[in-house]
């Protein structure tokens, strides 16, 4: 008996350590969808390819009408396929800035990841963007040189700049056989053979010998290769320096090694179009990329916190005999309830059982389970560790932990970047007001970069996001889905406030109507953060000696917290405040929390108005595509938006600009430069960071504002 289940045990290691969940990422246009398609057709799970903007319906994970209309990647998409013997999880991604919160939420939750790079852009904005979201949850990745066919393509040049930019050590595992238009195959530096795609669809992989004009060059790039690698293994070292030939199953063992260490990135190279390289980047991804088991997840458990409420720290297990750990990474509302995205990290979900959401402390049903394919759906009963599936009917936020047992533990939550422009919006119709409410209501719950707020004083509903497009989107979907068509006001940015300088503050609250009054004292002072600090709001309590009785100090945090919501210059958020409070007092009869709340609410609204109050704007990286001959026009035009121009790359003809932009200067820009190119032109846009506005900016923006608001609230 013993026996069975420790020889069960040993087989449900191996089957998760065959299983492979990656996610596919690249910057807009880079081909992503493309290899997916192929990845599809190659492991068997369609037996059609269909492209991007085809005629037959568009590519099998964008399934949304929009995405099939405007030939864009607008919402992650999950599939499971097979490769020899491996499971792979496979993710889609979107390659637009705007939507890259489903990056960020699709990374956290994967193993491995396949980098898409244009071998004609190379390491463009998105990829950056990209690459900072795998570092951050430390996903290992293969780097994927696409559209080898094209015109311009060079890959040694994207090599080099994966190092440069990226600050990763590549390795490229492969050679071109051709190049651009003649671009044939690969030779293979592991096995150092040729390798060619015949077939209708590529599918038949032949290997030949090298052919003797690259025999020189296959040659040294499989010396450098080595050489990388002997910098990451002892034994590899000896054997070079011995001159002996290394086994080609202790190569592979040092790339796998060194790729899970995130100490190289494999490079690989083909055209996803053209049906070359597909299977082969599937093969490194099975030998390469880590399994659930070749990684470490840590979280905190909640039933051991310390002083400061962290959970202690505490690695999961990958047995499904465990209590059960699972992350929600994605949500969506549908007619018949809400699809939620989960990976199982620990333990195993059962359908029809109930588990509890650690951050509300209920308990829900899982009552239907389903493995996805793109918008298709099957139905299973068990999702053990490693799995990624979908819930229907749980109630729940993206980044909830659920667990089973009495386990209390949580997961790192996911990072959302924030909302840099507004858009106010109303419904053409009284009847479709409460339509609207409802699909902005599913839509903030579904993408947490979605902001929704209403304007106090003007009754206005305002939209918040990641860009123009972020918004369009949802714009449409709104008439699409819900019948509401809507009024859109002018687009605004998210400014934001910040003190300059540090102010004292003694602020009393007395207030007697009868009965028992109020009274809070409170003495310290407000000053600004530094401006690489990742905080928007620190308090620190340093009163001693029971001067406030300790019930209250926490309310004084409420209250200057609350202050902060809207700024003296045009009512934006605020950020980048310290709070000290040192001293104060307090009377045995009128003291409350609600008065020391107040007296802290107070106190920040008038300290604000001495701290010398700035405005900050968002500033966008861009990246600008162009023709050399309109080099110059751009770059001034980038300038006379206040813009600061980092570097310009010229290759083949084609000059890549990158600026430091702020967005107030950007509304329009797609039909400014297409107007300065005759077309040819083309751009990208991120948000980077907040920086101060120039003075005479701060003050052209303040009467603006104060100007809207009188006009907005004369029409009320």
């Amino acid at each position: 008996m013993v026996k069975s289940q420790l020889s069960l045990q040993v087989e449900k290691m191996t089957s998760l350590n065959k299983l492979r969940n990656i996610g596919i990422s690249a910057h807009i246009d880079s081909g992503k969808t493309t290899l997916t398609e192929r990845i599809l057709y190659y492991s068997g799970r369609i037996h059609k390819t269909r492209e991007v903007k085809g005629d037959d319906g568009g590519a099998t994970m964008d399934f949304m009408d929009l995405e099939r209309e405007r030939g864009i990647t607008i919402q992650s998409a999950a599939t499971r396929v097979e490769w020899n013997g491996h499971p792979i999880n496979v993710i889609d991604t979107p390659g637009h800035v705007d939507f890259t919160v489903e990056v960020e939420r699709s990374l956290r939750v994967l193993d491995g990841a396949i980098l898409v790079l244009c071998a004609v852009g190379g390491v463009q904005s998105q990829s950056l963007t990209v690459d900072r979201q795998m570092k951050r949850y430390g996903v290992p990745r293969i780097a994927f040189i696409n559209k080898m066919d094209r015109t311009g393509a060079n890959p040694a040049s994207v090599i080099a700049q994966i190092e440069s930019k990226l600050g990763v050590t590549p390795l490229p595992l492969q050679i071109p056989i051709g190049s651009e238009q003649d671009f044939e195959g690969t030779v293979d530096l592991l096995t150092m053979e040729a390798i060619y795609y015949e077939g209708e669809k590529g599918e038949d992989i032949v290997r030949k010998p090298i052919p003797a004009e690259l025999q020189d060059e296959a040659d040294a790039a499989r010396t450098h290769m080595l050489e990388t690698l002997s910098l990451f293994d002892d034994d590899l070292m000896v054997t070079l320096l011995e001159e002996g030939e290394p086994k080609l199953d202790d190569i592979m063992r040092v790339i796998r090694a060194a790729t899970l260490s995130q100490e190289i990135t494999p490079v690989m190279m083909g055209t996803a179009f053209r049906n070359k390289g597909v299977q082969e980047l599937l093969d490194a991804c099975i030998d390469f990329l880590p399994s659930p088991l070749d990684r470490q997840i840590a979280a905190q458990d909640l039933d051991n916190k310390d002083e400061s409420g962290r959970g202690a720290p505490i690695i999961l297990s990958s047995s499904e005999d465990e209590p059960l750990v699972t992350m929600a990474f994605k949500t969506v509302l549908e007619a018949f309830g809400q699809l939620t995205y989960c990976r199982v990290y620990q333990g195993k979900i059962v359908k029809g059982e109930s588990y509890t959401n650690v951050r509300t402390g209920k308990k829900v049903r899982f009552g239907r389970l389903l493995r996805m394919h793109a918008n298709d759906r099957e139905e299973i009963d068990v999702a053990g560790p490693g799995d990624i599936v979908a819930v229907v009917g749980v109630d729940c936020a993206s980044g909830d932990t659920f667990c089973g047992g009495n386990v209390d533990i949580a997961l790192e939550n996911i990072f959302v970047p924030e909302a840099v422009i507004r858009l106010s919006v109303e419904p053409l119709t009284r009847e479709g007001s409460d339509r609207m409410g409802k699909a902005l209501d599913r839509f903030r719950r579904e993408d947490p970069t979605f902001r929704v707020m209403t304007d106090p004083e003007t009754a206005e509903t305002i939209i918040a996001g990641m860009g123009q497009l972020h918004l369009e989107v949802y714009i449409e979907r709104m008439r699409r889905e819900y019948n509401v068509d809507v009024v859109v006001g002018e687009p605004k940015v998210a400014y934001r406030e910040k003190p300059t300088k540090e102010v004292a503050f003694n602020f009393k609250h007395k207030k007697q109507t009868g009965g028992s009054g109020q009274y809070a004292h409170i003495v310290g002072r407000l000053r600004p953060l530094d401006d690489d600090s990742e905080e928007t709001y620190v308090f620190d309590n340093q009163i001693s000696q029971g001067r406030i009785p300790k019930e209250y100090i926490n309310p004084v945090n409420q209250g200057f917290a609350r202050s902060l919501e809207k700024g003296p210059l045009c009512e934006c958020e605020i950020v980048g405040v310290e709070v000290i409070l040192e001293d104060g007092s307090y009377h045995d009869v009128d003291s409350s929390e609600m008065a020391f709340k107040t007296a802290g609410f107070n106190c920040g609204r008038e300290t604000l108005k001495n701290a010398g109050m700035a405005l900050l704007e968002p500033i966008m990286t861009l990246e600008i595509e162009a023709p050399d001959d309109y080099q110059g026009p751009i770059c001034g035009h980038v300038s006379s938006k206040r813009g600061l121009i980092n570097s310009t790359d010229a290759r083949n003809g084609v000059t890549v600009i990158l600026a430091e932009v702020p967005l107030a200067e950007m509304f329009d820009y797609a039909n400014e430069l297409r107007s300065m190119t005759q077309g040819k032109g083309q751009f990208s846009m991120e948000f980077l960071r907040y920086k101060q506005v120039p003075k005479n900016v701060q003050e052209e923006v303040v009467a603006r504002r104060r100007k809207d608001k009188e006009e907005k609230l004369a029409l009320a």
